[in-house]
């Protein structure tokens, strides 16, 4: 097992972190915001999963005992890494950094195949982290956390394929989960919308590429003409795929330079989401959940989320929020303040 931790100084003034200083994340933290990194065994022997970890110093276990309901694991969508989608400050602030803020213990796992994390090699079949074994990482993941900290249960926050994940570990693992946030949630796709994943036919490979240049057109793809210059601000995109496209130094050799993406998810897609066949039983979710998303998202539109949110019977508490101005990765964007205001009023709520 192999970590790093530190401690971030104040900030001068209170003046916010330049994008450049977030290349090495120990040494770019918001004021009072704590850092730790660790690699972790995969649940499949051989492989290593990369956590990352953000508390306020207020929030500290070493200062005092930590919380179910303020303990938090983030997990990422098909193509991108977690640790540079929640982890990436923007105007000094990631969104790791915001809850953390706020008293949360806020981790984030690199699922096998993404990140930092183990990356099988290009020749395995069949294509890497199918959900199945995906959702056996995120347990594996959520044991360490709860050793780490002594807590008997865990919030869960999911983006995209990720949903799918923690809402289905969720319906198997009741006793270990205290909340969901299914932060643009999957559901079974219309044939009109495949187009925004689409799933090549014959046997898949164990990676799929994705160039900068296709990352952006896919990103602004609904956004209305007049809204996408305002819609990330200057330098943004650039930090977000500098950052990202550098967890893959294989994929960053290439020209144009580019990120591979294991296709588990796309056999996912080809066997359950477009096969008629839900991944999990959304009436086996028994704990309080959100879903939330933007108005703009191609990926998983409101009509997924507006056909999934009435199956979710047993889910006491559950809400259902659509905000305005924002695509599938609006946690990235200048709006994104609604997404962390309207996900932390839910993780804050008491459910009796």
């Amino acid at each position: 097992m192999q970590r790093r931790t530190a401690l971030a100084a104040p900030l001068a003034g209170g003046a916010a972190l330049a994008l450049a200083a977030a290349a090495d994340p120990a040494a770019a933290q918001p004021a009072g915001v704590a850092f730790d990194e660790v690699l972790i065994p995969g649940a499949l022997p051989g492989t290593q999963l990369y956590l990352r970890n953000k508390r306020g110093q207020a929030g500290n276990p070493a200062g005092g005992a930590a919380r179910p309901d303020r303990t938090i694991l983030c997990v990422h969508g098909a193509t991108y890494p977690a640790s540079t989608a929640f982890d990436l400050p923007l105007s000094g602030v990631s969104w790791m950094d915001y809850m953390a803020g706020r008293g949360f213990d806020v981790w984030s796992v690199d699922l096998v195949g993404y990140g930092r994390s183990t990356r099988p090699p290009a020749d395995t079949t069949p294509p890497p982290s199918r959900g199945e074994a995906a959702v056996a990482d995120i347990g594996a993941a959520l044991k360490h956390i709860r050793e780490t900290r002594g807590v008997a249960k865990t919030g869960l926050v999911g983006w995209s394929w990720g949903t799918t994940l923690v809402a289905r570990f969720a319906a198997d693992n009741p006793s270990l989960v205290d909340r969901v946030v299914l932060y643009a949630p999957v559901w079974l796709r219309d044939p009109s919308n495949r187009g925004a994943v689409p799933v090549p036919d014959g046997p898949l490979s164990a990676y799929r590429t994705v160039t900068r240049a296709q990352a952006r057109e896919r990103w602004l793809t609904g956004v209305p003409d007049a809204k996408r210059a305002a819609l990330l601000p200057p330098g943004w995109f650039e930090h977000w795929a500098d950052t990202t496209f550098a967890t893959d130094p294989e994929g960053s050799r290439q020209v144009p330079s580019a990120l591979r993406a294991p296709n588990g998810v796309l056999q996912d897609l080809r066997d359950y989401w477009d096969a008629g066949k839900p991944f999990y039983d959304p009436a086996k979710v028994t704990v309080p959940a959100l879903l939330v998303l933007g108005e703009w998202d191609r990926d998983t539109p409101p009509s997924m989320a507006n056909t999934l949110f009435p199956l979710m019977v047993n889910a006491p508490g559950k809400r259902l929020t659509i905000l305005a101005e924002g695509t599938h990765a609006m946690m990235l964007e200048r709006n994104r303040g609604a997404l962390f205001q309207a996900v932390q009023v839910f993780l804050e709520e008491s459910f009796g």
